[in-house]
């Protein structure tokens, strides 16, 4: 292992945070995935795990809430280019489709659109499985997989690898969006359906609890309130009990309290006030600033729950600056050490 200096210049070794270790030596490993093929607002998610890992090396690496956080063994892999040309391809085709969705009506654009709708659909599917197989994989090798995307259909073959191995675990979601749609769009995997097909595809997963919601449809309000698995709690309601004088720290609890033991994180940066994530697919006023949600997450781990994966996504840079990308970097050493705060804590 090369020499690291947690408190020195931040080196860009490939690796995310500039961090030394091997995938062999982890404990933590992430999947990038550049995807954003089914966006139908703001593309270029697709680049965030590249502008994420460049960024990465500009943060100092004490946590207040991780002894020697920088010791954490964490490992990403390399960006695939082969993923990132064949999502840009099918992004130019879908967004001709969506273009025409919009002005003609679904029914009409997937008519002529057809082979675009089958192409994206069938790449996703590849897309899914490998992701399946490789989390697969980590998990009989001991590691703890993370995703970090690209649009928020991406962790669907983690969750689905974590399935196989779990008989009950719960899903924690810090969204703008319930993401409670039946394919959206008509794309079987769309970012705005990773949670409808969690609930629905995920045999022992007992509870998704939402966090952050503030843009939804009534279908999907009255699928979270009829859904035994499903607690939703919305941004303003949560906003409107803070006006009232209930603090941040006690609706935390009431949060953790609908959770099981083990926990997956699926964090939506636009969970966060869109000043913090300006050039996100479909930012949406109100939210969490980034404290709020570390809170949580180490709440959770407090609570005595453990964090087995999580996935970051939607977190797309802009033409200029990286402000984006910032954040986006501090969001997931927040998710980094929250997870690796849990794993130390269960490693008996």
């Amino acid at each position: 292992m090369s020499t690291f200096d947690p408190n020195g210049v931040g080196i860009a070794n490939g690796n995310i945070f500039g961090f030394p270790y091997t995938e062999q030596e982890a404990d933590l490993v992430i999947i990038p995935v550049p995807w954003d093929a089914t966006a139908s607002y703001g593309k270029g998610t697709s680049k965030g795990p590249q502008a994420i890992l460049e960024a990465s090396t500009q943060l100092d690496f004490f946590h207040p809430e991780l002894d020697k956080a920088y010791d954490t063994k964490v490992y990403m892999s390399a960006v695939s280019q082969e993923w990132l040309d064949i999502n840009d391809h099918l992004c130019a085709q879908g967004l001709e489709y969506i273009a025409f969705l919009e002005e003609h009506g679904e029914e009409l654009a997937q008519k002529q659109f057809g082979h675009v709708l089958e192409a994206i659909n069938d790449a996703h599917q590849a897309l899914r499985e490998n992701l399946h197989e490789r989390c697969i994989q980590l998990i009989q090798a001991g590691k703890i997989p993370c995703v970090l995307g690209g649009e928020h259909s991406t962790p669907l073959g983690l969750l689905q690898a974590l399935d196989a191995k779990y008989s009950d675990y719960g899903i924690l979601q810090i969204d703008a969006h319930a993401d409670l749609r039946d394919a959206y769009e008509g794309f079987t995997q769309s970012h705005a359906s990773i949670m409808h097909n969690a609930v629905h595809q995920l045999k022992n997963l007992s509870q998704l609890t939402q966090v952050g919601i503030r843009d939804v449809s009534e279908r999907e309000v009255e699928l979270s309130a009829a859904h035994d698995k499903i607690t939703t709690f919305y941004d303003w309601a949560l906003k409107n009990e803070q006006y009232q004088g209930k603090t941040w720290a006690e609706q935390c609890q009431k949060i953790i309290a609908t959770l099981p033991q083990k926990v997956y994180i699926s964090f939506d940066i636009d969970g966060l006030k869109p000043e913090l994530c300006p050039h996100t697919g479909t930012p949406v006023a109100g939210g969490f600033e980034l404290q709020e949600v570390a809170y949580l997450l180490f709440e959770v781990v407090k609570s005595g729950r453990q964090i087995i994966g999580f996935d970051l996504n939607e977190v797309a840079p802009g033409e200029t600056g990286d402000w984006d990308a910032n954040v986006g970097a501090r969001a997931l050493w927040h998710l980094v050490c929250a997870t690796e705060f849990s794993r130390r804590k269960h490693l008996c």
